[in-house]
């Protein structure tokens, strides 16, 4: 009976312990998320990146700083929230190499389009997740007008970095070369691709996730994390600065050759037509923010002000120091060397000066005429008229005394006064001495000038 007794307490101890620490248990095991996999969701720093304009140079210092921040705050993973047109294949390179050598683990997810580079840096993430009806794909060659390139060799190589994107996860690589060659013809009907020659492969977010380029469809950027396994609680979206999304508007190739052009404008109206003041500013102004917009995208550094202002003070003392034009030349070349360094791409720089210069100088020309009375050119011209109004009064010329004969007043070494045709007149002689009360003629008149000689009898 003892023995009986101690089991029976056994077990209602056992039961009181399983009673009091099972629900905490399972009340704990219920706030777990659970990843594709079914485990637990990973609670880490979930940082989510927008690609969500043209790729350019601002786009990928944008990213850059995007992963360095993520880096420095511990996350665990990083969404690439994509939805681009494409843009620049240079900048798209950087950008993939940027997330295929990321410590951190990547995964795109496209929210709209991953068109022409999009699809090329969704494809250099370790994990592709797609919106319903978005699109990957379509990542044929086009010059800056939209016009296909048919360079083979650029063609071939863009092909490589396409293939060799979708082979870094084990994806059909004949599909990413079928992306952007339209020579290519594909039959791939376990895939869901078909492609004739002249096409190019653009998939929806359903034909990709049968054709093995995209792993999941997600509705949200946060659906697409938690089913990779992470924890929403801690997701963080990084934005744009207002300097970064300026800067983004400033570096517009059009808005670039603008703004050169206001400023060549400005600067040379004001140094030729000195007096206004405001095309001075204006002029400073746009190349200020010229050089802003390309500072913060990370084409411009420290040397390219410096450039700028060593050209702008050289052209300034050209216009007051003469030099033989060295120093206008040496301004010039500061300035254009200046203008192409801080631009992206030497050749636009160079094509967009060009329009700017044009542009500039028939303003230039058309300012200096209308106002060519405060040209800095009449600095240079004796503009003051000797008038009566100001108490100048000419001396007649007296040309009827030439031959006419007279006598001398006082002595004349070589100048003096004599009498002539009964006038008192000033008068030199042509070198020599004449002494008081010798008879003279005038030989001749130039302005006010009466030159005599002695009349030998």
């Amino acid at each position: 009976m003892n023995s009986m007794r101690k089991w029976i307490l056994t077990g209602v101890a056992v039961m009181l312990l399983l009673m009091l620490f099972v629900p905490s248990v399972l009340a704990a095991a219920g706030t777990e998320k659970e990843g594709p996999a079914g485990g637990a969701a990973k609670q880490v720093p979930v940082f989510i990146i927008p690609v969500d304009q043209e790729i350019e140079r601002g786009l990928q210092s944008f990213l850059e700083r995007g992963f360095e921040e993520a880096a420095n705050y511990g996350a665990g993973l990083i969404v690439l929230e994509i939805d681009t047109p494409g843009g620049l294949v240079n900048t798209a390179e950087q950008i993939g190499t940027l997330v295929r050598e990321s410590d951190i683990p990547t995964a795109a997810y496209i929210k709209g389009d991953a068109a022409s580079a999009g699809s090329y840096i969704a494809l250099n993430a370790d994990t592709i997740i797609m919106k319903p009806g978005s699109m990957i794909g379509a990542a044929s060659l086009v010059d800056r007008y939209g016009n296909s390139v048919d360079d083979a060799k650029i063609i071939s190589y863009w092909k490589s970095k396409m293939v060799g994107a979708a082979e870094l996860n084990g994806r059909d690589p004949d599909i990413a070369a079928g992306m952007m060659d339209k020579s290519l013809v594909l039959n791939k009907p376990q895939l869901g691709v078909t492609k004739e020659q002249g096409e190019i492969i653009a998939m929806t977010g359903e034909e990709a996730l049968k054709a093995g380029y995209a792993e999941h469809l997600a509705d949200t950027p946060e659906e697409a994390v938690a089913w990779l396994g992470y924890s929403t609680d801690d997701v963080y979206r990084i934005k744009q600065s207002g300097a970064e999304k300026l800067s983004h508007f400033l570096t517009n190739p059009v808005v670039m050759t603008v703004l050169l052009f206001v400023g060549i404008a400005g600067i040379l109206i004001e140094l030729l037509v000195p007096g206004f003041g405001v095309p001075g500013i204006v002029g400073i102004i746009a190349f200020v923010l010229y050089f802003f917009g390309n500072y913060v995208a990370g084409f411009a550094g420290a040397e390219t002000w410096l450039l700028f202002i060593l050209g702008l003070v050289l052209l300034i003392l050209e216009l007051f120091v003469p030099s033989f034009g060295i120093l206008g030349l040496l301004g010039s070349v500061s300035l254009v060397a200046g203008v192409v360094r801080a631009a992206f791409s030497y050749t636009h720089a160079f094509f967009s000066l060009g329009i700017a210069c044009a542009a500039a100088t028939v303003v230039v020309v058309i300012v200096a005429v209308a106002f060519k009375e405060r040209g800095i050119w009449n600095r240079f011209i004796l503009q003051e008229n000797l008038t009566k109004e100001q108490g100048f009064v000419p001396t007649a010329e007296k040309l009827n005394l030439v031959g006419a004969f007279g006598i001398s007043l006082t002595p004349l070494r070589p100048a003096g006064t004599a009498e002539v045709a009964g006038e008192r007149v000033d008068v030199v002689t042509e070198g020599g001495f004449i002494d008081t009360g010798v008879n003279i003629t005038v030989v001749k008149v130039e302005g006010g000038r009466v030159v005599v000689k002695k009349v030998w009898e």
